[in-house]
């Protein structure tokens, strides 16, 4: 079985998955690079992994185009994320099966429904051939309320997201860097932009602060609300307890998760997936989300793997802070649980096997196999108000 997977450009956040589907016994697979990266991408420390001899750069040549659009019809599976849809148009039109993997469509809003050729477009590529062989790949636990409103995808939902790779290190020696000790380490990376709102949790920690509590805080990362936080740790008179530095490679953010105690993820409903909270709950982090991020209802299980806050409300966040740090036997089984779930559920091995299972099950004709929790299981209706405090 061959499949091959249409995106933007190879990553981090791709490898891990595309090495698992490219060791999968019986199946060829392919990767094909669309577009080169972005310059600011880069400068965070992305685009420097090894480039896999399965990976095709479209990109760089005509030559290379026309192999990638061989590879669209002859392929017996096709997952496109962000790339042209010019890849796909013609194999969706033979009904040859395909699976879209997107976050949500509608995280800005249902406005740009209604500028007619938003619409025009959203009717050809997610409407019009909904009765064939197409599935969603949900990269967001809000992506099957979002379709199911504009009927598309009718009971082709289906769970999944983006499994970044990272060092595979043995429970124990997970845990061992999380003994709790005096004073327990608050992590947050990204960018420093609006959606993001680290501003909410330097609200919080003043909160803690206040209460006597005993914690550090790192924020990494650099973008247009660094100059904004700055003043606000200044403010509060965090200087003692909240530090900052710039980007990092990803492989440093690993490192740096795996030696903090509580991770927190502060972004709003545009955040479509939310990695961090991914790579946090796999390094054995108590983590604390938002519950607009995308990957929060399927990840972070209140008080097995982490808590999670409302949304925008600084008290809520500064609440579910107070309970990690007060409560070591809690913080503690979240971080077991965490690395437990990851491991044995959420990974690339397991969503690249249940693909190919799934993908073939579909293409023979027969029953389709019931995953139940975790990846390829079906995505369930979520609507944006699910937190319940």
């Amino acid at each position: 079985m061959r499949i091959t997977f249409f995106s933007n450009y190879f990553n981090h956040h791709q490898k891990a998955l595309c090495d698992a589907l490219d060791a999968i016994d019986g199946v060829d697979f392919r990767f094909v690079e669309t577009e080169p990266m972005e310059a600011f991408r880069s400068g965070m420390g992305w685009g420097k992994e090894d480039t896999p001899s399965y990976v095709l750069k479209a990109h760089l040549s005509d030559e290379n185009r026309e192999k990638a659009m061989e590879l669209s019809l002859s392929s017996d599976v096709v997952m496109i994320g962000s790339a042209p849809e010019e890849y796909v148009r013609e194999r969706i039109e033979r009904d040859l099966l395909t699976f879209r993997y997107t976050e949500r469509p509608m995280k800005e809003g249902w406005i740009k429904m209604f500028i007619p050729r938003l619409g025009l477009k959203f009717y050809r590529l997610h409407y019009k051939n909904r009765q064939k062989k197409l599935f969603l790949l949900g990269a967001s636990a809000y992506a099957a309320a979002d379709y199911a409103i504009l009927r598309s995808y009718p009971g082709k939902c289906l769970r999944f997201g983006y499994f970044p790779s990272g060092e595979e290190l043995p429970e124990e020696a997970v845990m061992e860097q999380k003994r709790g000790r005096a004073p327990l380490k608050i992590l947050w990376t990204g960018r420093f932009l609006k959606l993001k709102r680290a501003d909410l949790l330097i609200k919080a920690l003043w909160g803690l602060k206040l209460r006597g509590l005993d914690f550090t805080a790192s924020l990494v990362g650099d973008g247009e609300t660094k100059e904004e936080l700055t003043q606000m740790v200044k403010k509060y008179s965090l200087e003692d307890r909240v530090s900052f530095s710039g980007f990092v490679s990803p492989d440093e953010v690993r490192a740096l998760m795996r030696g903090a105690d509580i991770y927190v993820m502060t972004s709003n409903f545009l955040e479509g997936w939310g990695s961090v909270i991914y790579e946090s709950l796999s390094e054995g982090c108590a983590v604390v989300a938002s519950h607009a991020c995308g990957c929060t209802n399927w990840l972070v299980k209140p008080g097995k793997t982490g808590l999670v806050f409302k949304s925008g409300d600084a008290a809520s966040l500064e609440d579910k802070l107070v309970r990690f740090v007060t409560d070591d036997e809690l913080r503690r089984n979240c971080q077991r649980g965490a690395f437990e779930q990851m491991k044995k559920l959420w990974n690339p091995r397991v969503a690249a096997e249940r693909l190919a299972e799934f993908s073939k099950a579909v293409i023979d004709g027969g029953r389709l196999p019931d995953f139940g929790e975790g990846p390829l299981g079906p995505a369930e209706i979520l609507k944006n108000d699910w937190y319940r405090d």
